[in-house]
Parts: structure tokens; sequence; C-alpha cells
């Protein structure tokens, strides 16, 4: 069977400068708070620029966090226009047996408002509802009255969306991924993906989506032809205009891209709207521009690459085509990105000693890591639980060390300063790097997350950080 596969063009074929995607990818690569991933920019359905960091590569999966709600909402789409549910349902419908112990008000919450993220809770409800029920989460959201009628404020809530994928699940009798297969993802010609489940054999739907770059690339180029891929009508007629229209309003947000208000799992922006996931994982839509912008990264300060797209990309758009010289420096420099990796020698110059280091701090990462010495230079074998992994020492530029048994894909890079042991792990299928110190002279090492896992959902442990299993 033939993959479908997004048609690839010359920037300037399809009316965009070269000029100013050079100048985003400066921006990006130019600012120390943001760790660029992966990047691909669509005009006119085609692919004009992409180019991945090394480590990272076309092919990785990586960690959508809350870009994995839109694939939610397009799941919604096709069961609502299959019979199994209805935007005016009650959510408690769905769920006969507790339905009755419900408070009133959290009777009233419709699928609609939770689509919208307007259930009328006034914030994120995610924690009280494990610990109201962690064994079924959506009673334990729904026991817990909002504080306004539902539908009249917004607050972005987790349960929100896990209600949606245990609905659509429930109704439909497959998880998302298998509901998504041959409806989405099989059209698209998106290979296995993995998505966390939360409890076993249900998908979580509001986080936990693992995915290649180029995944979230097709998602918005279908929602920017109006649910349309290829000539085909792939997704409900009407429901593009449906998730993206706002909904509700967000006044209470304080970057001016979170302030424009919330359609149905995705964000209003300046310029059109997006699928968005915490550390930067983005799907922007921009109609104005008949446009699409993926990016998978790691960054805390999400508004400034926004700022940087709208600055650098949106005036490269032109109505025909462009003639540049920057062509060839533009592929040429796409070609080679990387990560910079950390130097170091492969072995210590002192008094270092082989031999097995505790944790300096009580959240550190690992429980242990053991040095070794060997032909090629020294190895730090870092234990977390059950797992252990053994990373190579000094070695130039980027070692990628492939995950086993359920445990991440990592690239590793750095070595000894004298006496001093410096690592950056990279979490190839998450946007997230650790860094692992051993002081000199000490026997104990420290670990220090950029930026943080969120830790949304139980993780067994570090090494296990970006591994969705199985992939579907």
């Amino acid at each position: 069977m033939t993959v479908p596969r997004l048609p690839r063009s010359t920037p300037g074929e399809q009316g965009v400068d070269p000029a100013g995607l050079l100048a985003l990818l400066d921006a990006l690569e130019g600012d120390p708070a943001i760790e660029p991933h992966g990047l691909m920019v669509l005009r006119h359905g085609h692919v004009v620029a992409e180019g991945w960091w090394r480590p990272y590569t076309a092919e990785r999966l990586h960690l959508y966090y809350s870009l994995s709600k839109t694939f939610t909402i397009t799941a919604l789409g096709f069961a609502i226009a299959e019979g199994l549910v209805g935007l005016d349902d009650p959510v408690a419908d769905h769920f006969p047996e507790f339905a009755a112990e419900l408070p009133e008000r959290s009777r009233g919450i419709l699928v609609r408002h939770v689509a919208a993220m307007a259930s009328g809770h006034r914030g994120e409800q995610l924690e009280l509802a494990l610990q109201t029920d962690a064994a079924e989460p959506v009673r334990g959201f729904l026991l817990n009255p909002p504080e306004e009628e539902p539908g009249s404020v917004f607050a972005y809530s987790q349960p929100c969306t896990y209600a949606i994928a245990t609905i659509v699940q429930r109704e439909s009798g497959a998880t998302l991924v298998d509901y998504l297969r041959p409806r989405l993802l099989d059209p698209l010609g998106i290979g296995p993906v993995g998505w966390q489940q939360f409890p076993a054999g249900r998908d979580v739907g509001f986080t936990g989506l693992h995915a290649p770059t180029e995944a979230a690339a097709k998602l918005g180029q279908v929602y920017l032809d109006e649910g349309r891929w290829q000539g085909r009508q792939l997704l409900p007629e009407g429901w593009a205009e449906q998730v993206r229209t706002k909904h509700v309003d967000t006044p209470d947000e304080e970057s001016v891209d979170w302030a424009q208000g919330y359609g149905f799992q995705v964000w209003r922006s300046r310029h059109g709207y997006r699928a968005d996931g915490a550390f930067g994982q983005f799907s922007l839509v921009i109609p104005e521009h008949d446009a699409v912008v993926a990016i998978t990264e790691a960054t805390e300060t999400a508004q400034v690459v926004l700022d940087a797209v709208w600055e650098h990309l949106l005036p490269a758009f032109s109505d025909g085509p462009v003639d540049s010289p920057l062509e060839e420096p533009l592929r040429r420099r796409l070609a080679a990105l990387e990560l910079p990796a950390s130097g170091g020698e492969a072995r210590p110059r002192g008094g270092r000693g082989e031999g097995r280091y505790r944790p300096a701090h009580a959240d550190a990462a690992f429980s242990a890591v053991v040095l070794e010495p060997g032909v090629e230079g020294w190895t730090a074998t870092v234990e977390a639980g059950a797992d252990r992994v053994a990373l190579p020492i000094g070695r130039p530029g980027w070692t990628v060390v492939e995950g086993g048994d359920g445990q991440a894909p990592l690239a590793v890079s750095g070595g000894f300063e004298g006496d001093e042991l410096l690592l950056d792990l990279v979490f190839l299928e998450a946007p997230h790097r650790l860094r692992l110190q051993l002081a000199a002279g000490g026997d104990t090492f420290r670990t220090a997350w950029r930026p943080a896992p969120l830790g949304l959902l139980p993780q067994e442990s570090a090494l296990r950080l970006g591994a969705p299993l199985p992939l579907r």
C-alpha cells in the first residue's frame, strides 16, 4: 500500500521567501530558552521547509503533551457523525452506573462544555479528580460540582478532555488509537504511535500521544482544508469549523496568544488557531496564509516561539512565486541542524574512582550511578528502580542509546573535566533533557531537568519517560 505523503516543494514555488525561514531558524536557535527539535512549514499543502536538530530525527516519535487533545477532539467528531455521542448529551448520561449520585450542577455538564474547557469549574481538576476516585477519574471529576454554571467560564482542566476520551472509547468499544487508526491515522499515512493509558486499556486523551512531527503537520493540513485530505472528505462535514470556532473567552490568560479564546480542544491565536502541547509542541493552522507550521521542541517560553513565527515567517508569505538566491543556503542549513553537544574527556585525570554513587538530593531522577573504566573510556550506568542504562562518556557529539524493555531512547554527550563528570541526556521521544553531575572529590551525584516533566500521571521511572508501549 502506498503511504500518503505530503508533497514537497521549494519555498519560492509556493510563495515563501527563504529569508523569512532563515530568520525563524536564527530566532529559534538564538534564544537559550528554546531547544528546537523539529520544524515543518507547509504552504498551499506543500512542505517547503523541514528539519530536525540532531540527535532528533524525522522518524522519531515525540511526546505531544496537550497537542494530544486535538487528536482526541477529532475522534469525538467521528463519534458524533456515527451517532455514538451528541454535543448536547450530558456527560453523566454516558456513565449510568454513577450518574444518580452526582450533584445536580455536575449533571448539567454537556459534552460541548467539556470540549470547550467550560465545565464551569474555576480551575484545573485533575488532582482533585484522582484524589476523589483514582479508579474512575471521570467519576472523581463529576463528584466535585463546578462553581459556575457549565458553559459560562473557561478553565483549562485535563478531566474535560479525559471525559471525552473515555466516552468515545466506552461507546466505540475501542481505544482512541484503534478508533482513529482506520478513520484518521491510516488515511494520513501515520504509522504506529503510542498513547499513554490510565487506567490500563484506556488512552488518556489529554496528554500522552507519541507521534512524529509530521503527524502534527498532517493533522493541521486536514483542518486547514476543512477536513479534506488529498481530495477526500476525511473529517465529518463542518467539524473543522466547529473545532476552530471560539466557544468561550479566555480573558484571564496572561500571554497574548492564549487570550484569544478557545475552540474545541484548540487555542485561538492572533493568526489562525493551534493544537498546542506543553513545552512548545505546536500545529499552527494559519488560514489567512494557507499555511501550517508544525514544531516539536523544549521551551518554557512558548509565547516567544509564536512571536518568532509571526514576526519572521508571516512577512515571508506572498501571493506569487519568490525568486531568491537563499534557497540553497536554506536547504544546506536545514540538512545540518544539530543541538550543541557537551564536551569532556573519556577518562578522569586525577583521583576519581570507579564505584557506585548515591543521589545527593531526594528528587534525583536516578537511584544510583555506577562508574566503570573500559578500553575506549569510562561508562556511567544509571539506575532508576529496576531500570539500568549504560552511558558512554567523552565521545564526540551525541551518542544515541536505544531504549530496551520499555525504556526511553536517549542521546548522551559530555565527559570528564578533571575529576568532575558532566553528562547531558536528551530524551529522544520527549521534550526533556537531564543534566547529570558528579562533582570532583564527592561520592554523590546530582540531576537537573530542563524542563522538568509535568508528571500528570504516574511514571514508572525516569528511564521510561517518552517510551510508549505498545505501539499501535
